[in-house]
Order: structure tokens, then sequence, then C-alpha cells
């Protein structure tokens, strides 16, 4: 956060995220944040605080896919992701259009 002398609120910036499938910024709050947790394992992270190094990638299937077809996953998390797991992912962002309508 951004102090100020006056004794304001201070201003808080909101940094964008880009998308590891299509490459658009967007704020966090509008992306799935796929996180490698310290002990190895993967995990799709619905608060975007878990530890670990994150991903992140828009809610919508083609971005899974387009990630899926150029490796993107292996490549921000520096670890190979098997294809099941982007399976789960698709399955979770189905999951979210279901309770959204």
């Amino acid at each position: 956060m951004v102090g100020r002398e006056n004794g304001a609120r201070a201003i808080r910036r909101v940094r964008p995220r880009t998308c590891i499938g299509c490459g658009t910024e967007s704020p966090k709050r509008g992306l799935i944040r796929v996180v490698r947790k310290p002990d190895g394992g993967f995990a799709i992270d619905p608060t975007g605080r878990a530890p670990g190094r994150g991903a992140y990638l828009c809610v919508n299937i083609e971005c899974v896919k387009e990630a899926r077809r150029r490796k993107a996953l292996s490549r921000c998390l520096k670890v190979e992701v098997p294809p099941s797991f982007y399976d789960e992912i698709e399955a979770f962002i189905e999951t979210m259009s279901e309770r959204k309508a």
C-alpha cells in the first residue's frame, strides 16, 4: 500500500494478472489461480492466497485448452503437470458457471 503524508487512507494498487492461456491481463478476482504447493502437489486456489507458486487462467474453457496445448502450466509452475489436472480445471470452470446460472 502507498502511504500519504496528510494522514489520509492509503491507496491500494490493483496489479493485473496475466492469463497463461490467452495472455490477457485482468484483475485477480476475474481469474482462477492454480498453485503448486510446497509439497509438490497441484491445486485450484479459489481464495487466491494459498502458499506456493501460482499461475492464472481466465474462467474460460478455451483458455484452458490453449494452456494445455502450449503446456503453459508446466512452464509457469516449473514442474510437469499431468493432463488429468487440466480436466479438473475444466470441471471446476463448469461447476462455477452452473452456480452462476
